[in-house]
């Protein structure tokens, strides 16, 4: 049997399309992954990349990026990563066992092994449930997800303030949050029920809704995004005004911890800190939001790359920085025990010669 590691896999020794003027990293970020033995992987979907953040097996930063096309919401661990893209959720599998090592440098190596075809619904954030179900939002037809083995997919859940399930995009459905294992949380632009109606409310707009409860548990938000249960709180992030926060329940209010220069979308957990991706703007500026007033008051510019920030005090610890053609990204998932991940595109000519047979 010809195992991975005793394959070249091409294109995995070097950082494949982000040269080195394009992307630029604070000075403790690989002291804060090596410590705790952790990648970062995050999405774009205008550049179609899933890209990998890690310290390496080498002492070095190591970064690596793989084509996916319209590549969304992420979900993974150290063995398995489920990616929404266009139209598809790809699983990708670790094919090294943990004495393996690819190109004697790489401890992952993704593979795709299966795609399910969803079709253009607009997949957004992704998740899996503690008993590996995968759901999924829907952002087309305004309603969370799950697989269908016959059809394009199957509703589980919609907000009570949704009539139908067309596709219409009625309330820009966006976020998935999960507690205890399930699904619990989601973000929408604003409440309407009618075709298209959030982008005329993008300014303030925004909703959390729990998903047991069916209430909306915060309101008045700009463009939120990525709602997460974390150390007894509901975290999402206020993209149109730039801010991440948690949600006082009691008063249905937005409590801001602290102001990243960019569009936020993206957001995970780890040791006390937040990670979080932020973009630039896809048309020039940031219309109608108050991130771009916010902006020009403090004499700034928008970011395209990942801010990791202390709970604490709201500081900014860490920071990737991306420029260049690459101008937003999406999700962002950590994984734990991962040091230097190569993951093949399902398009690609390695995904197709690379060939491993199971014991």
């Amino acid at each position: 049997m010809t195992s991975p590691e005793d394959q070249n896999v091409p294109g995995s020794d070097e950082m494949m399309g982000l040269s080195a003027s394009q992307i630029s990293f604070s000075q403790g970020l690989h002291g804060f992954l090596n410590d705790r033995n952790l990648t970062i992987a995050c999405t774009s979907y205008g550049s179609g990349n899933l890209y990998f953040f890690g310290p390496g097996t080498d002492g070095q930063m190591a970064v690596h990026q793989a084509q996916f096309p319209q590549a969304m919401g992420v979900a993974g661990d150290a063995n398995r990563i489920y990616l929404a893209t266009d139209g598809q959720v790809v699983r990708l599998e670790n094919v090294l066992s943990a004495d393996q090592l690819a190109n004697n440098k790489h401890d992952k190596l993704y593979v795709p092994r299966n795609t399910q075809h969803i079709g253009a619904v607009d997949l957004h954030e992704i998740g899996v449930c503690e008993d590996g179900r995968v759901v999924f939002v829907n952002t087309k037809y305004s309603c969370v997800c799950a697989f269908s083995l016959t059809h394009s997919f199957k509703p589980i859940w919609s907000p009570q303030f949704i009539s139908k399930i067309v596709p219409e995009d009625r309330c820009h459905l966006n976020g998935l949050g999960f507690r205890d294992g399930q699904p619990r949380y989601v973000t929408a632009a604003c409440r309407s029920d009618v075709v298209d109606g959030w982008r005329d409310r993008r300014a303030d707009g925004g909703i959390v809704v729990d998903m047991v409860s069916n209430d909306i548990i915060a309101e008045g938000l700009s463009m939120p995004h990525s709602p997460r249960w974390h150390d007894g709180r509901v975290w999402v992030l206020n993209s149109g005004t730039g801010e991440i926060g948690w949600i006082d329940q009691d008063s249905r209010s937005f409590c801001p911890l602290a102001f990243c220069p960019g569009f936020m979308r993206g957001l995970n957990f780890v040791d006390g800190h937040a990670v979080v991706t932020l973009s630039k703007p896809r048309y020039d500026r940031f219309d109608g939001l108050q991130l771009a007033d916010t902006l020009a008051q403090k004499d700034a510019d928008a970011w395209c790359g990942v801010q990791i920030i202390s709970l604490h005090d709201g500081s900014i610890a860490h920071w990737i920085r991306l420029d260049g053609a690459v101008h937003e990204l999406f999700d962002v998932t950590l994984l734990a025990g991962v040091r230097d991940a190569l993951t093949l595109g399902p398009g690609s000519a390695d995904a197709k010669t690379l060939l491993t047979v199971e014991n």
